[in-house]
C-alpha cells in the first residue's frame, strides 16, 4: 500500500511544476504533461518514489542513523522545524552556513558555545553584567539559536539529509556530495536531479506540498526510531 494517496498529493498541489520555459531537461522523465504553460509532474512516479524514500529513511534511523532536515526558504521553515522536532531529528530552516557539514567540528563548537551561553543566562549569570553586555549576549544567543538551534542534538555528521529545495539549498547539496552523504529531496521541474540519490518529483514552492512530504519523511524517521527501540 502506498505511503501517500494520490488524492492527498493532488490536494496539496504536488503536481504543479514550474513554467515550461524554466524547466530543467533532465526532469523530462518525471513530467506528465504541460498545461497553460506549466509543467505537470507525473504523480504516479512521485508516489512510488515517496515509498522508496520512506523505506530508506526508516531503515537509516532503525539502524541508528540520523536524518538532517533542511529547508531554508520561507515556505518551508515551519514545516521543516515541525517535521524534524516530531521525529526528534536535527534541522536547518534559517540559513545554511557554509561548512555546516564539511567543517562540522567548527559548527559543533559554535553550537556548544550557544548551549553554554544559554546555561549561563538561565543560571542568572547575566545579572552580574552591565545591561549593555547582557543585551549583546542575549542578541548573540538569539542569532545562534536562529541559525544553529536545530543542530543542538546533532553530535556527528548525519547519515541522510532531506532537502525541500535543491536550488535554494545548493550549498547543502554540494557538501553532501563531497562527503558522500545520501540525499532525499523534493525536486521540482526546474532542478537538476543528478546530484540527488533519491528524488521525489514535486512542487517545492507550495506550503501544503512541503508539509505533506516533509511529514512523510518525519513519519519514516519516527517509525525507524520505534523499530530501533524494539530491537
Amino acid at each position: 500500500m502506498a505511503v501517500v494517496k494520490m488524492k492527498d498529493l493532488l490536494e496539496a498541489g504536488v503536481h504543479f511544476g514550474h513554467r515550461t520555459r524554466r524547466w530543467h531537461p533532465k526532469m523530462k522523465p518525471y513530467i506528465f504533461t504541460e498545461r497553460n504553460g506549466i509543467h505537470i509532474i507525473d504523480l504516479q512516479q512521485t508516489m512510488s518514489m515517496i515509498d522508496v524514500a520512506y523505506n530508506r529513511t526508516r531503515s537509516v534511523v532503525a539502524s541508528g542513523g540520523t536524518v538532517l532536515f533542511v529547508g531554508t526558504k520561507k515556505q518551508a521553515q515551519q514545516s521543516i522545524q515541525e517535521a524534524a522536532e516530531s521525529s526528534s531529528m536535527p534541522y536547518i530552516n534559517n540559513r545554511w552556513l557554509g561548512g555546516t557539514l564539511t567543517n562540522f567540528r567548527t559548527i559543533r563548537q559554535r553550537v556548544d558555545y550557544m548551549i553554554k551561553l544559554e546555561q549561563q543566562r538561565d543560571r542568572g549569570d547575566f545579572e552580574r553584567l552591565t545591561k549593555k553586555e547582557a543585551l549583546e549576549l542575549n542578541r548573540l544567543i538569539a542569532r545562534l539559536e536562529a541559525r544553529l538551534g536545530g543542530l543542538r542534538e546533532m553530535r556527528r555528521l548525519p547519515d541522510l539529509v532531506f532537502i525541500t529545495d535543491v536550488n535554494r539549498d545548493d550549498i547543502a547539496v554540494k557538501e553532501c556530495n563531497k562527503l558522500d552523504i545520501p540525499i532525499v529531496a523534493m525536486v521540482d521541474t526546474n532542478c537538476d536531479p543528478d546530484p540527488i540519490e533519491l528524488i521525489i518529483p514535486a512542487n517545492d514552492d507550495a506550503i501544503r506540498a512541503i508539509r505533506l512530504i516533509s511529514g512523510v519523511i518525519a513519519q519514516a524517521a519516527a517509525d525507524g526510531g520505534h523499530m530501533r527501540e524494539v530491537v
